[in-house]
């Protein structure tokens, strides 16, 4: 049985001094990790001082890396840097990163490589835009992203990406995808991870859905099968919204 996951992805968010306070809200009341694994990722500059205040049950994760070790890459993070802060996961290929800064499937197939190889959990995203949508693509483009994104990636290895759902027009919109849809969407990644590895491993694997999720709507997309939890945005900002969320995984 998969262990349900929500992830916070703060995006450009928070200073200091709200990141603690939002931390110290929720230490205590975040369910055992034996039964929920709740993450949340900050901006770079954040991490350490979030990692020394996590409570037994939260993990820290970061919202995006370079694949290279150490260079002339004004502005980026490098996997050692990420690894000596000692955050668990990275978010890889967010829609964002796509769309904004021009990341492709073959750079961040290099990311997901890198991150493995310093001993970083990828969260690798993916997911149609709403003209693909619309043409009927939407199964189509997320298998090319899933094949290229982990090209290179071993049967051992794969087992420590969490892969997460995020249709590129829910993103920040309000919208969100029906639980049917989402669903299908989400059961085609498993169909993808069955004929590029294995049935066992496509079983084991974690999808997480990403999308405008919010307490209201959280329980009946997590009650669907192949869900196993989100990776949200707006909704995680604020710590009793958050608290909620992650309930809803159990």
């Amino acid at each position: 049985m998969r262990k349900p996951m929500m992830v916070a992805n703060w995006k450009m968010n928070k200073t200091r001094d709200e990141a603690l306070a939002f931390i110290y809200a929720i230490n205590e009341s975040l369910p055992s990790c034996d039964v929920v694994d709740t993450v949340i990722c900050a901006p770079a500059i954040l991490l350490r001082d979030l990692v020394k205040r996590q409570g037994d049950n939260l993990r820290i994760g970061a919202q995006n890396m370079h694949y290279e070790e150490f260079g002339a890459y004004t502005g980026e993070i490098s996997p050692v840097m990420l690894h000596t802060t000692s955050v668990e996961y990275v978010i890889v290929g967010h829609s964002e990163r796509r769309s904004l800064f021009g990341e492709t499937d073959e750079f961040i197939n290099k990311k997901v490589i890198s991150a493995l190889s310093h001993g970083l959990k990828p969260i690798l995203c993916v997911g149609e835009t709403l003209d693909q949508r619309e043409l009927g693509i939407t199964s189509s483009v997320i298998r090319n992203q899933l094949e290229i994104a982990l090209k290179g990636v071993s049967s051992d290895d794969i087992k420590n990406i969490i892969i997460a759902y995020e249709p590129v027009w829910a993103i920040g919109t309000g919208k969100t995808a029906s639980p049917s849809d989402a669903e299908n969407e989400c059961k085609n990644i498993r169909d993808a991870i069955k004929e590029l590895y294995n049935a066992v491993t496509a079983d084991e694997i974690r999808v997480l859905y990403g999308g405008s999720m919010k307490p209201a709507n959280a329980k009946e997309l997590l009650s669907c099968p192949n869900i196993d939890g989100g990776l949200v945005g707006g909704a995680s900002l604020d710590p009793t919204s958050f608290l909620e969320l992650v309930k809803c995984c159990l």
